[in-house]
């Protein structure tokens, strides 16, 4: 407790003082959550761009194998499954 009289404020006076560091909190804070929102729409733009690039470069690139499933030879005979050799 002070001995000073106290001064009655203004309401104006104290609502000034106080608006600069809130607006500047609010302003940092609506500016973090921009920079977040835009961070996220650029990483997901970017992942679908890659994905459409990546499948049309595998599509342009297609081998006479990926025409035909029995082609390759790798798959088993029906004869050769559950036979225990």
């Amino acid at each position: 407790m002070s001995t000073e009289p106290e001064t009655p404020a203004v309401a104006g006076e104290t609502a000034a003082e106080e608006t600069p560091t809130e607006e500047k909190n609010e302003s940092s804070t609506l500016k973090v959550i921009t920079w977040l929102s835009v961070g996220m729409a650029v990483a997901a733009l970017g992942i679908f761009v890659g994905r459409e690039l990546r499948n049309r470069y595998k599509f342009n690139h297609r081998t006479p194998y990926d025409f035909y499933d029995h082609a390759s030879g790798n798959e088993k005979q029906m004869g050769e499954v559950g036979l225990g050799v």
